[in-house]
């Protein structure tokens, strides 16, 4: 193997490695504020209204939700990557898996350290799973598809829907709460941090603001990658940006 190829072949494996284990990091963060009991984020509260609903698995629930979000990607003509795919299944399953793990938390003191737990994961996992540039998640390519085909802000677009996507959690019997204040307010700086830190090769890969789930993108954001399998990374406008689930 060539000292060219070597260096490649581990800079993927990095990026792999970064994409599952973010995605997991996602659905356990996720099953973490779920235990909390105190307010889910804002897809979380739709998920958990329409597990209640159902009998569902909250985990099931996230994989049908994300498959049918990808699906509203056809007329938008976004195109999905290996994350957006991934995402789908990954962020479910790691969410089960987890609440099969961890119990029911009881006591103020405790929820609260499970909900910070829940929220640093997030951030973390964030960062993972967007600079290893494998493509958005698919509720965040809803986002930006409607966004470039609509015109209008990604903070609106953004606003719009989650705002859709709560009230409509709510209604059918989600949890909002103190967790849901706390995760607006935190994952967007969390975000930016550890999309700095775990950046492939040292280059920052995008910015987060305080736009709902992960951030306006106040930094600079970046493209996916393209799918000629080149791992550039495009600088976009900071209403372009590309954010976790």
């Amino acid at each position: 193997m060539s000292n060219a190829t070597a260096p490649r072949g581990a800079h993927l494996t990095r990026r792999l490695i970064q994409l599952y284990a973010g995605l997991a990091l996602y659905g356990a963060s996720s099953a973490l504020l779920v235990r909390a009991g105190l307010g889910l984020e804002p897809w979380g509260v739709l998920h958990q209204g329409l597990a209640e609903r159902s009998g569902l698995s909250i985990g099931v629930v996230s994989i049908i939700v994300g498959a049918a979000v990808l699906l509203l990607w056809i007329p938008l003509r976004q195109r999905p990557g290996l994350g957006t795919v991934s995402n789908v299944f990954a962020v479910g399953i790691a969410m089960d898996g987890t609440l099969a793990l961890v119990p029911d938390v009881h006591g103020l003191a405790a929820q609260s350290a499970v909900m910070a737990a829940g929220v640093m994961v997030n951030g973390v996992a964030t960062g993972l799973y967007i600079a290893a540039r494998f493509g958005p998640g698919p509720r965040d390519g809803l986002m930006t598809g409607l966004h470039l085909r609509t015109g209008r802000s990604i903070r609106l677009v953004r606003t719009l829907i989650e705002v859709a996507v709560v009230a409509t959690g709510f209604l059918l019997g989600g949890t909002l709460g103190a967790g849901t204040v706390v995760y607006a307010l935190a994952i967007g700086p969390l975000a930016q941090f550890f999309l700095r830190f775990f950046a492939v090769g040292g280059k920052p890969v995008a910015g987060s603001g305080n736009d709902g789930e992960t951030g306006t993108g106040g930094e600079d954001a970046v493209a996916p990658a393209p799918d000629n399998g080149d791992t550039t990374v495009t600088p976009r406008a900071p209403e372009q940006a590309i954010l976790p689930q």
